[in-house]
């Protein structure tokens, strides 16, 4: 592993880099078969990386006809369980062995910091795929009680052919949460990663091919949304459709389903986290702490971000104090610097986004108390400053729609029933924290929240055993735990009489 603590070796390992950008199927590297490509550039100094396959209905069709080939004839989905496991691993092992390199593509691509695509990303990705191998063998299958003359058994299968569309805040992991247990159900699949972060997925494509996974099994297009992402949604021969992004893509994908074969369509979408503090949390400074991390973190850029900080009237002053004195801890740096903390936003238009709404919050009278401003710890870069707005009413835009930058609102409350009240006024229902010393308050208030994913004095808590999704408008379906094979397996009823 590189030195973490070293700026020039990643500057000179990102000056000698070898960018593959091409699409991957059927086992090899392929142009679009129309020759397109687009520029992608970074968001650390607008450099270009490369210029990359821009697929569309063609591609899709090559690519589906790939994996339901491999599918039919058995090359991985008749395999043993312990033999997918075993290659799986190996997947693992490489992802592991090649981790300089493929966090090297994240930063470059989408503005991480090197020490989390290093850390988080790889060590996240690997385990993902770890995690779900281990349990290919561990998931058996039911005998229903019947009469002595008859057996009736409960079988899982896999569904065939899985499209997989992934956002580009963790390129990596949204895709390792998916693949994974979808290839270890015996499917065969395709990755569409985003436009805007599509380098490491394709890398990791040769990556699976080398760990000993058939041609055909797991293959990538990188492209747009609407020309190959649309292909795929409406393909006729797509059995699964999975997707991380935002809740107006993922509506317009179930009803590409409808349009065409009514395949099965898995969406994680947006989020709008409410964090809350109450007076009597156990320490307040760890709390504001995790409150500046919850926003702060990728730059914002995470669907779970505590981007709605509800805190007790009563502590409401010291407590936002006490957050804005650790959001300066979170000052833009150098992605490729391991000491930097929060690198770039994703691209220009994103960061003209987030711009937008601090405007937006100041416009509806909401009082920005500290950043929102454009940084340059490098020139030409995507970066802001993180930004805090205090004076904030839920149903200002900066409260109610997903911004996915660093821009935190703070909202005051008196009462438990009213911090509730608050916290499920919104169409989404992801995530959302509860700070208190109170252990009876902390289960009334977290069983009455509306969100998948709860975290009780601490924020973005779970491993790989705790499923994730979310409630409303945020979703459907889980990732990570045994609960996401149900994404990627039939549920098969044969009844004999004997």
């Amino acid at each position: 592993m590189a030195n973490l603590h070293d700026l020039s070796f990643w500057q000179a390992k990102a000056a000698s880099l070898s960018i593959e950008s091409r699409a991957f199927i059927n086992g090899v590297y392929v142009d679009a078969v129309d020759g397109g490509t687009f520029e992608k550039t970074s968001p650390i100094d607008q450099r270009l990386l490369a210029k990359v396959a821009s697929c569309d209905q063609a591609d899709a069709n090559l690519a589906v006809k790939a994996a339901r080939d491999s599918f039919n004839a058995g090359v991985w989905s008749e395999r043993p369980p312990a033999v997918r496991k075993k290659i799986l691993l190996k997947f693992a092992g490489l992802i592991r062995e090649h981790g300089d390199e493929l966090a090297l593509l994240d930063t470059l691509d989408m503005g991480k910091p090197i020490g989390d695509s290093r850390t988080v990303d790889i060590n996240g990705t690997a385990r993902a795929i770890e995690w779900t191998a281990e349990a290919i063998d561990k998931i058996y299958d039911e005998v229903a009680p019947t009469a002595s003359n008859e057996l009736g058994l409960v079988t899982r299968q896999a569904v065939g052919v899985v499209a997989a569309i992934v956002p580009w805040n963790f390129p990596m992991i949204m895709a390792a949460w998916k693949f994974a247990p979808a290839l270890a159900m015996g499917n065969s699949f395709i990755l569409k990663p985003s436009e805007k972060s599509p380098l490491s997925a394709i890398r990791m494509a040769q990556l699976a091919l080398e760990a000993g996974i058939p041609k055909g099994v797991f293959n990538v297009l990188p492209g747009f949304g609407h020309t190959v992402g649309k292909a795929l949604a409406r393909h006729m021969d797509v059995d699964t459709l999975v997707f991380t992004g935002s809740t107006g893509v993922a509506k317009q994908l179930m009803i590409y389903s409808g349009e065409s074969n009514m395949k099965r369509v898995w969406t994680e979408a947006g989020g709008k986290s409410a964090n809350v503090v109450f007076a009597d949390a156990p320490n307040l400074d760890e709390a504001a702490e995790a409150a500046a991390g919850a926003i702060c973190f990728n730059a914002g850029e995470v669907c779970t971000a505590g981007s709605r900080l509800l805190v007790e009237e009563s502590i409401a002053e010291a407590f936002t104090a006490k957050v804005r004195q650790a959001m300066k801890k979170w000052t833009p740096g150098h992605p490729l610097d391991p000491t930097t903390k929060m690198g770039a936003i994703v691209d220009s238009s994103q960061m003209q986004r987030v711009l937008s709404y601090v405007d937006k919050g100041k416009l509806e009278g909401a009082t920005l108390t500290q950043g929102g401003n454009l940084q340059a710890p490098v020139e030409n870069g995507c970066f802001i400053e993180p930004a805090i707005f205090e004076n904030v009413s839920n149903d200002m835009a900066i409260a109610s729609e997903e911004i996915f930058g660093p821009v935190l609102s703070v909202i005051p409350f008196k009462t438990e029933e009213q911090a509730l009240s608050i916290a499920n006024d919104s169409i989404y229902g992801l995530a959302a924290g509860v700070w208190t010393s109170n252990l009876s308050r902390a289960h009334r208030f977290s069983s009455k929240l509306q969100a998948g994913s709860v975290w009780v004095n601490q924020y973005d808590g779970g491993d790989m055993t705790a499923p994730f999704g979310g409630f409303k408008q945020s979703g459907n379906g889980r990732d990570k735990s045994l609960h996401a094979f149900d994404k990627y397996s039939e549920i098969k009823a044969t009844w004999i009489k004997l």
